[in-house]
C-alpha cells in the first residue's frame, strides 16, 4: 500500500493514492485520517465478536482469516484474503499459507506440551504471524488481535501491547519495532516484557 503525501506527514489530511481507493469499500473517504478513522470502528466490531466467547478454533487457517476478515471487511474489499503480491516484509505469496500451516502446528504442540508459559506462547505466535504477513495490509493489528484470542482462550488476560498506539509513530512503536526485531535475532525476551507494559 503506498500512500501519496500531499500534505504534512501525519496530520491525517494525506491523500489515498488512487489504487488504494479502488479497494476501499466506503466511496467516501478520501484522506488517511477517514480511513484511520473507519478503520478503527470496523476493528472494533471484529474484537467484540472475537471474544464474545470463549474460543476452540484460535489455532486454525479458518479463524485467521475470518478474524481479518471482520476486522477489514466493512473497509476493504481484499479483506480476510492472502496478499498475492511482494511486500518489503514476510515470505513469498506462495509461501503464505505453508508457513501459516507450520506456525499453527507449532503454537498447537506448544499449548498441547506447556513448551512456553502461556504468554511466551502468545508473544511467539504473534512474532511468527508477523514475519509471514499474510494480508495486504493490517497484518500488526491481526497479529495483535490473534495473540490475544489465544491468550484468552487459554485463560489468561489481553496483552496491553504497551499501553499505547502502536499504529501511530512514537515512543511505543518504536519499543514494539525494537523488540520484534530482537525477535527476529531469536531474543523473544524484549517482546515479551513489552507486551505486558
Amino acid at each position: 500500500m503506498h500512500l501519496r503525501v500531499d500534505a504534512e506527514p501525519d496530520s491525517g489530511n494525506t491523500l489515498l493514492a488512487e489504487d488504494e481507493r479502488d479497494d476501499l469499500i466506503p466511496t467516501h473517504i478520501t484522506t488517511q485520517a477517514d480511513l484511520n478513522e473507519w478503520e478503527q470502528a470496523n476493528i472494533l466490531e471484529a474484537v467484540q465478536w472475537a471474544f464474545a466467547h470463549r474460543r476452540s478454533d484460535y489455532l486454525s487457517m479458518a479463524f485467521l482469516f475470518e478474524l481479518h476478515r471482520k476486522m477489514f471487511d466493512q473497509t476493504w474489499k481484499w479483506a480476510g484474503k492472502a496478499r498475492t503480491t511482494a511486500k518489503n516484509i514476510g515470505v513469498d505469496p506462495a509461501e503464505i499459507r505453508p508457513k501459516l500451516l507450520d506456525l499453527l502446528r507449532d503454537a498447537e504442540s506448544w499449548v498441547t506440551h506447556q513448551t512456553h508459559a502461556v504468554d511466551e506462547i502468545a508473544a511467539r505466535f504473534h512474532h511468527r504471524l508477523v514475519q509471514i504477513h499474510p494480508f495486504p495490509n493490517g497484518n500488526g493489528r491481526h497479529a495483535r488481535l490473534s495473540a490475544d484470542v489465544l491468550l484468552v482462550s487459554l485463560g489468561r488476560p489481553r496483552f496491553s501491547w504497551g499501553s499505547d498506539d502502536l499504529s501511530a509513530k512514537g515512543v511505543a512503536r518504536d519499543a514494539y519495532i525494537s523488540a520484534l526485531r530482537d525477535a527476529d535475532r531469536g531474543n523473544i525476551k524484549p517482546l515479551l516484557a513489552f507486551v505486558r507494559t
